[in-house]
């Protein structure tokens, strides 16, 4: 009842506040009147009695602003009030307003953008159905498994160290061993790839990723198709007819999004596949940062010429993933399955481990277990939502800055709202609602450029991955929340010391000064004013910049020391072209003669050097080793060596120098006797300074093939630029896909058009795989770095200039509020060099102290950027010197301008300033 009563007592105040006022008039009157007839009655005179009970009650309107402040409703009604007195105050400075939303929304829009970007790859559910419920197997051990073969295609981070190892590829066996626990799981299902597949009979030959799942792949996930059907069971078993399901972004983009595509027929690595459907719009991927394009059955491993892990039945090659049953518990399930597992792989009929090896089973939630490219982002993405955490710190301080100044202007305001009765909290709210309406106004506008920059970053990292991605940035939940937090978080931020400072304003004081609008220094109680709290939130914004502009240096200097390496051959004006016949059926005699005929074809085209190719591109990530022995090598053990297959005159195309011997030629890939070509590392590692040519290395087996060295070249970096320089082998390229490079004497990227149409003249049913510059390639390589050097640059230039901006507005405002002072001191003879001394003496220290803090705390938070630096310390001493000097120089410009202005003041027109 009391509730209800509260509520009706809400709704009369709210909607009937007229009556409700008359009602109160009503009541402070009869008060008044009644208390004065009384005195009256005592021997009072009317007007005594009369002022004498008003000083007694303390002020009318004090106490009917009490009474309502406890009436139901009021918080409403008042929140409304202030609102509409914000709009109006806000509407009246329109400059003032209109600086304060473009700061906050480039300072909550940086937030937005980045913490989308967050969002999209670190937070986004799998778009399957109860995704919480769904489980990844990972086993660790004390060393790897004992396996005819591993794979692994980046799904989960693969660890291994001395005493550790641990993944998540497992063989078949186990696979069929969980999907057969149904009182642990509702159901399973294995996945591996996407392979690159050579896809025929929808026109031109085109490459797709295609991703090998069992039968119960769809079931488990809860995907239903949009078009005909998922896979099913019946699919998985041998024999099975050959189906795929299409993507649905795949089945737009390559098909039209026509429903006639089911039931049509297409060759994959020229094997025919018959579409089965296309799987529901909104799963677009398991594991993120790797979408698929078509979906075929394990059982297809064989026939597309894949050989994932050796054997299917032994090789470790499949990611598994459970579905809980219901009721029960991740640990639940695991203390069940480790047991199993143990057995397996300790018993089983080719024992993995041993007993000492500690093997066992771990069921990780699949939102954390799949990692996909959120190991590869995580970092960076952190580090730069502390960069923009930074950049909305230095917003929020110069917009306070500009509200306390504002705050000056509004003294004498202030007091009259006290002396009518407002208390101090209604003051502070009155001012913190127009801070928020600044802040929510902000975070508004920041929204469309947080949106705009957060696609532009998706496709910046889309088109630096090995493969297309589909990175959803739009706004959901989560971006909705953090944008209405930040811009909460904010709006109290820079708005709660101009609040204070409202509420802590005396009447009496302002009363006092009259109508004059000078401001001195010091309040009579010899308080220090606003100005000191003013420079502490300038040297705040110019510590922040220092740690900015400090880290941005730092993450610049490596940019520039890696693309100064020497990657051993000259990267520049090169042009990649990758193919694989063998996916189009071709033989590896057939393969050869391809090569030959492409070789000579694109080494005719105007604008190229020469040609050749390898079985992959040096500095593309990707990298062959083999454990061999060297011959007259004293050590039993086989040492770990990288290996290249490469064409005829690949070291002249690519200008790595042979320092000894010979290059390869025709001769060699057509069948001769098998050589190789060493560089300088394998001969200082193996060698011991035996003369490397003649000699032979291979694998201990002595079945395997033995190459004979018939010539040393110049060390040249293969995977990394960062890498020291490893033993090397280049052997002929025999069979398999092939990396063509073009040597230009043009632009690389010019060439693209005219390469692609002599590829599609030769054999248009071999379809290039991926074509790019030789510099694309290392870009790629460089992404963290890259990503975070160009956005920490223009934060920290956001930054600066909202620092300075901050320091020009603090000095603009002491000049306005000293114009007498200045008037004073020149009239008494102070030189137009002191004015200017003085204003800049104070900026500059604001500099000084700003770069001393930043510094400090540079030294600390660059610690962060260590694991991404190279040939530059995380305390390296130029940047540490350039960018406080650069900062000051900026900072002189932006003292300069206000104290000049103070500089040519006129005493005459000061004096009567006001």
């Amino acid at each position: 009842m009391r509730v209800l009563s509260w509520m009706k007592a809400g709704v009369r105040n709210l909607f009937h506040r007229e009556q409700a006022e008359t009602e109160l008039d009503a009541e402070v009157r009869a008060w008044v009147d009644t208390v004065a007839e009384e005195r009256i009655a005592a021997g009072m005179t009317p007007a005594e009695a009369r002022r004498t009970a008003l000083a007694e009650f303390g002020g009318t309107e004090q106490v009917k602003q009490r009474v309502r402040d406890t009436r139901a409703g009021t918080g409403v009604q008042t929140v409304w009030q202030d609102v509409r007195f914000a709009l109006r105050m806000l509407r009246k400075s329109p400059g003032f307003t209109t600086v304060v939303v473009l700061t906050l929304a480039l300072g909550i829009g940086a937030n937005t953008a980045i913490f989308s970007l967050v969002n999209a790859v670190l937070l986004q559910s799998i778009p399957v159905r109860h995704p919480e419920e769904l489980v990844v197997l990972r086993w660790s051990a004390h060393k790897w498994p004992e396996s005819p073969g591993m794979a692994s295609f980046g799904d989960c981070k693969m660890r291994g160290g001395v005493a550790e190892a641990s993944a998540c590829s497992l063989p078949y066996a186990t696979f069929q061993e969980m999907a057969d626990r149904r009182d642990e799981f509702a159901d399973a299902t294995a996945f591996a790839g996407p392979a690159e597949l050579d896809v025929a009979g929808n026109g031109q030959a085109t490459i797709a990723h295609g991703e090998l799942v069992s039968g119960s792949y769809f079931e488990t996930l809860g995907v239903p198709a949009a078009v005909g059907r998922t896979l099913a069971a019946a699919d998985d078993h041998p024999g099975a007819a050959a189906v795929a399901v299409l993507d649905y972004g795949y089945w737009q983009s390559a098909f039209g999004g026509s429903p006639a595509v089911v039931g049509r027929t297409i060759r994959l690595n020229n094997v025919v596949f018959t579409i089965a459907g296309v799987a529901d719009r909104e799963f677009t991927r398991l594991t993120p940062g790797k979408p698929a394009d078509l979906y075929m059955t394990l059982t297809q491993e064989k026939a597309l010429g894949l050989r994932w892990g050796g054997d299917q039945d032994a090789g470790w090659w499949l990611t598994v993933v459970g579905r809980l049953g219901p009721g029960v518990k991740r640990t639940q399930a695991e203390a069940a399955v480790n047991p199993m597992f143990r057995n397996a792989v300790l018993h089983g009929a080719k024992p993995a481990w041993k007993a000492g090896d500690d093997p066992r089973l771990m069921l990780i939630p699949a939102q954390k277990g799949l990692m996909g490219f959120r190991g590869f982002l995580s970092e960076p993405l952190r580090l730069l939502m502390l960069a923009v955490g930074m950049v909305l710190l230095i917003a929020c301080a110069n917009v306070a800055g500009l509200m306390l100044a504002r705050s000056t202007s509004r003294e004498r305001e202030m007091a009259v709202r006290l002396a009518l009765g407002a208390s101090r909290r209604r003051v502070i709210q009155q001012v913190l609602t127009e801070s928020m309406l600044l802040s929510l106004a902000g975070a508004a506008l920041g929204s469309l450029v947080a949106y705009g920059g957060a696609s532009v970053l998706a496709a910046f990292t889309s088109a630096n991955w090995y493969q297309p991605l589909e990175i959803d940035v739009r706004p959901d939940a989560h971006v909705l929340l953090f944008t209405i937090g930040v811009a909460l978080v904010t709006g109290i931020g820079f708005g709660l010391a101009p609040a204070l400072r409202g509420a802590r304003t005396r009447a009496a004081a302002e009363f006092s000064r009259g109508t004059t609008g000078g401001v001195p220094l010091t309040t009579h109680a010899g308080r220090r004013r606003w100005p000191g709290l003013g420079s502490a939130l300038v040297v705040a914004q110019v510590a922040l910049s220092i740690v900015m502009l400090t880290g941005a240096g730092l993450l610049l200097r490596t940019l520039g020391k890696l693309r100064s390496v020497d990657a051993g051959f000259d990267t520049r004006n090169i042009l990649l072209l990758w193919i694989d016949p063998t996916l189009a059926g071709y033989d590896k005699a057939r393969v050869l003669d391809l090569y030959d005929n492409l070789q000579r074809r694109l080494a005719a085209l105007p604008g190229v050097v020469s040609a050749s190719y390898s079985s992959g591109a040096l500095l593309d990530g990707d990298m062959w080793t083999q454990d061999v022995k060297v011959e007259g090598q004293t050590s039993k053990q086989t040492e770990e060596l990288q290996m290249l297959r490469v064409g005829p005159r690949y070291f002249e195309t690519m200008r790595m120098p042979v320092m000894r011997g010979r290059s390869l030629g025709a001769a060699d890939v057509r069948g001769g006797p098998l050589t190789a070509v060493v560089n300088q590392a394998f001969v200082r590692k193996f060698l011991e300074g035996r003369d490397p040519i003649g000699l032979h290395f291979g694998s201990d087996d002595k079945k395997a093939p033995q190459w004979a060295i018939v010539g040393v070249a110049r060390d040249a970096k293969y995977d990394s630029l960062t890498d020291e320089d490893a033993p090397t082998a280049y052997v002929p390229l025999a069979e398999g896909g092939a990396a063509f490079a073009l040597r230009t004497a043009v632009a690389p990227s010019a060439l693209i058009p005219a390469v692609r149409k002599t590829m599609r003249d030769l054999d248009e049913n071999v379809p290039v795989m991926r074509v790019q510059t030789q510099s694309e390639t290392i870009d790629r390589l460089l992404f963290n770095q890259r990503l975070l050097a160009r956005l920490l640059g223009v934060f920290a230039g956001l930054g600066l200039g909202l620092a300075c901006i901050g320091l020009y507005g603090l000095l603009s405002y002491e000049v306005t509020r000293r114009t007498r002072e200045i008037g004073v001191r020149s009239a008494l003879g102070a030189q137009r060099r002191n004015v200017l001394g003085l204003f800049l003496r104070r900026g500059l220290l604001m500099v000084v102290l700003g770069s001393a803090l930043g510094l400090a705390s540079a030294a600390m938070v660059t610690r962060l950027l260590a694991s991404m630096l190279y040939g530059v310390r995380a305390l390296d001493p130029v940047t540490f010197v350039v960018v406080p000097v650069f900062l000051a120089v900026i900072g002189l410009v932006a003292c300069f301008l206000p104290a000049s202005r103070a500089m040519r003041v006129d005493p005459a027109v000061a004096l009567r300033y006001e």
